[in-house]
C-alpha cells in the first residue's frame, strides 16, 4: 500500500529538524511526502528544500485548510497519512497510523501527546489531554489532524476541508465522517508529540481561536452552552449572601478541576511544583475557559453576521 504523507506549515523553523529527525526514524518510511508551506518568511520553506524526499508547496496566505486540500491535490496515493510538521513522531508512528487502513478501515485515528516540558507547559497539558490512551474511549475519540490516515475518497467525498474555517477543520471533518458512518479506528501506537504555547497569553489565543472555530464550523454549540450556564451560576453564587451556594460553587470548583490537578502531578516529580499546580491548574482552567466563551461569542456573532449577508 503506497502512502503520501501531507502536511502544512507556515513559520516554524526551530521545529524543522525535530521534524525531519523524526520522519528518517520511521521503522515505515512514507512512499512521498507533501510539504505546504502558508507563506512563511523565516526560512522554514527553504529548511524543507534542503530534504530531496520531500516535494515543498508554496501557498502564501492559504489557511489550514486550503494548505490540506492544496497538498492532497498534489498527492500521487490514495492512502493518505497527515500531521503537523512542527510535531516530532514516534519511530512506529507511519506504520501504526497505517496498520487499520490496510485492514480495512476508512479512517485512522492516532494518539498524541504535549512536549510538557516545564512547569507552565506541564500545567497546561494537563487541562484536557490525556495522560495516556488508557484515557481515551476508542469508540468515541476524534482523530487530530497531527495525527491522521484516511483513504482519499473520505475527504474528498466533503468536497475537500473547508476553506472558509479557518480552525478546526479537522473537527470539522471528524464530524462529517461521524455523520456518514465511516470505518474510523483507533491507533494508540502511532504516537505523535507536539509543542504547547510558550506563555499564558499565547495559550490564551490559542484556545479563543479554537472556540471561535468551533462556532464558525457549528461544532460542539451544548458543551459551549453549558460552559456559560455553569460560569452564570457560579457568579449567582458568588453574589449571594447566602453560605450554600459558595459552598456548592466550591466543591464544584474541586469537582472540576480534579481531574486536571491530577494529571500535572503526574506530571510534576517536584513537591514544591506539585503544590503550586494544585493552585495554577484551576487558574489556567478559568484562564482558557474564559477564552473559549470570549472566541465562542466571536465567532457565533461572525455566523450569524454570516447568513444575514
Amino acid at each position: 500500500m503506497k502512502v503520501t504523507l501531507i502536511s502544512t506549515v507556515l513559520n516554524c523553523v526551530d521545529r524543522v529538524d525535530p521534524f525531519l529527525a523524526s520522519l528518517a526514524a520511521q521503522t515505515r518510511a512514507p512512499d512521498e511526502v507533501v510539504i505546504v508551506d502558508g507563506g512563511s518568511t523565516d526560512g522554514t520553506a527553504e529548511r524543507f528544500r534542503g530534504n530531496d524526499r520531500i516535494t515543498v508547496i508554496d501557498a502564501p496566505g492559504a489557511n489550514i485548510s486550503t494548505g490540506r486540500n492544496v497538498a492532497l491535490a498534489h498527492a500521487t496515493h490514495d492512502v493518505i497519512a497527515a500531521t503537523d510538521a512542527d510535531c516530532e513522531l514516534a519511530p512506529a508512528w507511519l506504520a501504526a497510523i497505517v496498520a487499520p487502513i490496510e485492514a480495512g478501515a476508512d479512517v485512522a485515528a492516532g494518539f498524541y501527546q504535549p512536549i510538557a516540558d516545564g512547569f507552565l507547559r506541564s500545567c497546561v497539558a494537563s487541562l484536557n489531554l490525556p495522560i495516556d490512551a488508557s484515557e481515551v474511549d476508542p469508540a468515541t475519540f476524534l482523530p487530530s489532524a497531527r495525527s491522521v490516515a484516511f483513504r482519499r475518497e473520505a475527504v474528498e467525498a466533503e468536497g475537500g476541508y473547508p476553506e472558509w474555517l479557518d480552525i478546526g477543520e479537522d473537527m470539522w471533518m471528524n464530524h462529517r465522517w461521524r455523520e456518514r458512518n465511516l470505518d474510523i479506528r483507533f491507533a494508540p501506537d502511532a504516537l505523535v508529540r507536539w509543542p504547547l504555547r510558550p506563555d499564558a497569553a499565547s495559550t490564551w489565543l490559542q484556545y479563543f481561536r479554537y472556540a471561535r472555530g468551533d462556532a464558525l464550523g457549528g461544532l460542539y454549540p451544548e458543551r459551549h452552552a453549558l460552559r456559560y450556564v455553569v460560569y452564570g451560576g457560579l457568579l449567582v453564587a458568588l453574589a449571594s449572601d447566602r453560605a450554600w451556594p459558595k459552598l456548592l460553587a466550591a466543591a464544584g470548583a474541586v469537582a472540576y478541576a480534579r481531574t486536571p490537578v491530577r494529571r500535572a502531578w503526574t506530571r510534576l516529580d517536584v513537591p514544591a511544583e506539585r503544590a503550586a499546580a494544585t493552585a495554577a491548574v484551576p487558574a489556567l482552567l478559568a484562564l482558557t475557559d474564559v477564552a473559549k466563551m470570549a472566541g465562542y461569542a466571536t465567532g457565533l456573532a461572525r455566523r450569524l453576521t454570516r447568513r444575514r449577508t
